[in-house]
């Protein structure tokens, strides 16, 4: 069945094994994706969205880099939201709710037509390994695949365990098989590997819900999208819902912690601390009465419903018990329970920064495989294997985005040389140069480096260079144009800023705080300017960023800067960390775990942000 040898073998068909084998296959090698079951390529194994706080600046660095999630998101989105709208630029992050099964097909479909993949369905046991080099996988048929390099993608399939209550099954996905031999054959080999959890919410059904007790999240008025490609942006979308839990709920829940296998001691591994499940919130936020639900549709067209907020691993009855006392879902009806899954993954320090394994040469990791969380970050990992197991095969130097270059490479070096002992997940606070890293210049960032690679497409970069000149040229009319007192005085009393006397650059007026682009445009020379050259959107927003923020992005680098100069600062001996209300609650626990004798080590100390070592900064008077 296979007499040729590949380039890469991509095992895996989420999010991370999709990227891959599409990056490598877009690069010109000969691409064979393994996956154990192929009507699940792209699956949404959680809830039905992507982006989100930082997530959404990951997924258009994928696009830009010339990935596909961003063009999928778009294809199936039911709903878009630009989050943080209320804040600066470096926190704007774009969110799509998604149709499930179209978000699936349409990964499918875009793989089928790249050229250079192969599929093939069945589980891979092992690896064939000539001394320390990676040439091939062996299936459960027996059946030998022979390749130059490898990208082991398994997700949460590795000796995945289910659990719902006090019942547990091996699976690496409800309804799917787990995947072994792989993990008994690495440990062997001399890999660390460890158990790691995550878990999801019930699914119910959308017909027995009383949406009139709940409270109604529309999508933007005017949706923006992922892709910098043309793709269309939404015209209609579909509503989500929110309610909260009670009391009363609470107390239904806590009726089946003795059975929870988070607490009698089954599930022996760490969850993910920023998505905790529903009993992990009312245990450790035993004086909050209520929680959060996110109602959110599984697509266009179905009745499936996703209960965000509420994931569990509670005996079902207790499930639906408590679930029924939620105002508007007194009627509810389940389609499945939720469960929690145990799965192996290997601390990611045992990679290069290319996401190569130190000990088997040609062999990447990319995903939950390497301790992290969320279909974002493993998608970007999954594009960055991919791109270096091509260059890695063709003797090419490895492609590493910095820490300034992109939340990528915040992820990949936050894993590389941190480590993670709990599931990772992206937060715009582990950036120190979020400033630099905005979702809105993803393009101007990161296309040309792709283009350099092979990656990025011809149209791409044109797409980015015209973007690029045009708001250069917008920004240097505000530059070079003055306005007079009579023309922006009254636009100025409009929005409380105070009146010019004589007149001015329009540079410095719009860069007031106060004063927007839609301001701006009641002047009729700025106006005919925006008409005559066709000007959208992202280019006036690019063109306002830059105006507006121009001098956040100067104190930014003069920061780090300083930062730098002052990592060898000793911190006390037996230093108290609670007195220091304004550090987070991960870092302050952190810190006093792992006691660090310098900043320098408290900033690599994983969940410790750049914003809390500026506190500790601060309180020792540097």
């Amino acid at each position: 069945m296979f007499d040729k040898e590949y380039d890469v073998i991509v095992v895996g068909g989420g999010h991370a094994g999709a990227e891959a084998a599409a990056a490598a296959a877009n690069m010109g090698s000969s691409t064979l994706l393994v996956t154990m079951n192929l009507q699940n390529i792209g699956q949404m194994s959680c809830n039905p969205a992507m982006g989100g706080i930082a997530k959404g600046q990951i997924v258009r660095e994928i696009d830009a880099l010339g990935g596909y999630s961003g063009i999928v998101t778009d294809l199936s989105s039911i709903q878009f939201k630009m989050l943080n709208k209320s804040k600066g630029p470096a926190m704007w992050s774009p969110r799509a709710q998604n149709d499930r099964m179209k978000f699936a097909e349409e990964w499918r479909l875009a793989l089928e037509n790249t050229p250079n993949v192969d599929f093939y369905q069945e589980m891979v046991k092992e690896l064939l390994l000539k001394g320390d080099k990676v040439v091939g996988v062996v299936t459960s048929l027996g059946i030998e695949i022979r390749s130059k390099s490898v990208v082991l993608t398994n997700g949460t399939f590795l000796n995945g365990l289910i659990h719902i209550g006090d019942k547990q099954f091996g699976g690496g996905r409800a309804g799917e098989r787990a995947a072994t031999g792989i993990t008994e054959q690495l440990q062997s080999i001399g890999f660390d590997y460890g158990r790691m959890k995550t878990g999801t919410p019930p699914r119910v059904d959308g017909r027995s819900l009383d949406y009139s007790k709940m409270i109604v999240q529309p999508g933007d008025e005017n949706p923006s999208k992922f892709s910098f490609l043309e793709t269309r942006a939404l015209i209609n979308q579909r509503d989500c819902f929110m309610t909260h839990t009670n009391e009363e709920v609470h107390e239904l829940l806590k009726e089946g912690f003795d059975r929870s296998p988070m607490f009698n001691g089954r599930i022996k591994s760490i969850g993910p601390r920023y998505c905790p499940s529903i009993e992990d919130k009312i245990n450790r936020f035993s004086d909050k009465s209520s929680h959060q639900i996110f109602v959110e549709p599984e697509g266009w067209n179905t009745v499936e419903v996703y209960v965000n907020g509420f994931s569990t691993s509670l005996p079902e009855d207790i499930q639906f018990k408590a679930l029924r006392s939620v105002k508007g879902f007194e009627k509810v009806k389940f389609f499945r329970p939720g469960y929690a899954i145990e799965y192996d993954y290997f601390p990611p320090t045992q990679l290069k920064h290319n996401l190569e394994t130190k000990i088997i040469n040609n062999l990447f990791f990319a995903g939950q495989i390497n301790g992290t969380t969320g279909y974002e970050e493993a998608a970007s990992q999954g594009l960055m294997a991919g791109i270096n197991a091509h260059l890695k095969i063709n003797e090419k130097e490895s492609f590493i985005l910095n820490r300034d270059e992109a939340y990528i490479g915040v992820l990949i070096d936050d894993l590389i040389t941190k480590g993670t002992e709990e599931p990772y997940r992206m937060f715009t606070s582990r950036a120190e140069f979020r400033t630099l890293l905005r979702q809105d210049n993803a393009d101007l960032r990161l296309t040309p480096r792709s283009y350099e690679l092979g990656l990025a497409k011809k149209e791409r970069l044109e797409v980015m260079q015209n973007k690029a000149t045009l708001s250069a040229d917008l920004v240097n009319f505000f530059q070079d144009t003055s306005v007079d007192p009579e023309s922006m005085n009254p636009i100025l009393e409009d929005v409380n800023s105070a009146p010019i006397k004589q007149s001015g650059k329009m540079f410095k007026i719009f860069s007031r705080p106060k004063v927007t682009f839609a301001d701006m445009m009641k002047i009729s020379s700025v106006r005919n300017y925006v008409e005559e050259n066709n000007l959208e959107n992202e280019v006036l927003e690019q063109a306002e960023i830059q105006v507006k923020y121009s001098g956040y992005i100067a104190k930014e680098r003069a920061n780090v800067d300083k930062l730098k100069r002052l990592e060898g600062v000793k911190i006390p001996d037996g230093f108290d960390y609670s007195v220091l209300g304004s550090l987070s609650y991960e870092a302050r626990e952190k810190l006093e775990k792992i006691r660090p004798v310098t900043i320098a080590q408290a900033s690599r100390i994983s969940g410790v942000s750049p914003s809390d070592i500026s506190v500790l900064l601060v309180y020792m008077g540097r």
